[in-house]
């Protein structure tokens, strides 16, 4: 299997939004003390552990699909999941499904466009700005400080039915790990 978080490179969108897949992929490669592969032809950071593969893509996201597609291609990976900011769904909110449209977000498309629709999302909720014309600022802006004392928890629980998932059916998964609320406090 090959997991696959998005984000943008660089140390200045570490706490973004838009950088909660990057977020998940590195706990994952902790909790698995996953082994990096050389990857620059790849356009990515690639980790493995067992028979699965972690990939960063370091193309920002708007490229993500042509690191997917390459590590995909090479190693013969017949399933991929990808690990991605939702703004349609509130803060903290962790929902799995297997294909569908992207949802205006640039990653998807790009994924969509390189390896087809047909791939499990772990689907983790960032809300939305007040105003559409915000969007861009929102998802390139930083967690809230509040935010940010969820984050660990949020993103264990992602590891958690991630690691469910390498040996389980997505609806099963769905079923036993999905949060469809989540109190800030």
């Amino acid at each position: 299997m090959l997991i696959v978080g998005l984000g943008n490179p660089g140390s200045e969108y570490a706490l973004n939004r838009h950088n909660i897949g990057f977020m998940v992929v590195d706990a994952l490669k902790e909790r698995h003390n996953a082994q990096k592969l050389s990857a620059s032809s790849f356009e990515g950071e690639l980790f493995k552990f067992q028979n699965h593969f972690l990939l960063k893509p370091l193309t920002f996201m708007n490229l993500s699909g042509n690191s997917i597609v390459k590590v995909k291609n090479f190693y013969k990976v017949d399933e991929v999941v990808v690990i991605h900011d939702d703004l349609d769904l509130p803060f903290g909110t962790l929902r799995f499904k297997y294909g569908g449209g992207h949802g205006g977000h640039n990653g998807l498309r790009s994924t969509d466009e390189k390896i087809s629709k047909e791939y499990a999302r772990v689907r983790m909720g960032i809300g939305k700005p007040e105003h559409k014309g915000e969007v861009a600022s929102y998802v390139l802006g930083n967690f809230t400080q509040v935010e940010q004392k969820h984050l660990p928890t949020w993103i264990e629980q992602a590891c958690v039915a991630i690691e469910f998932y390498l040996t389980n059916s997505l609806d099963d998964t769905s079923s036993l790990h999905s949060i469809k609320k989540f109190k800030l406090k």
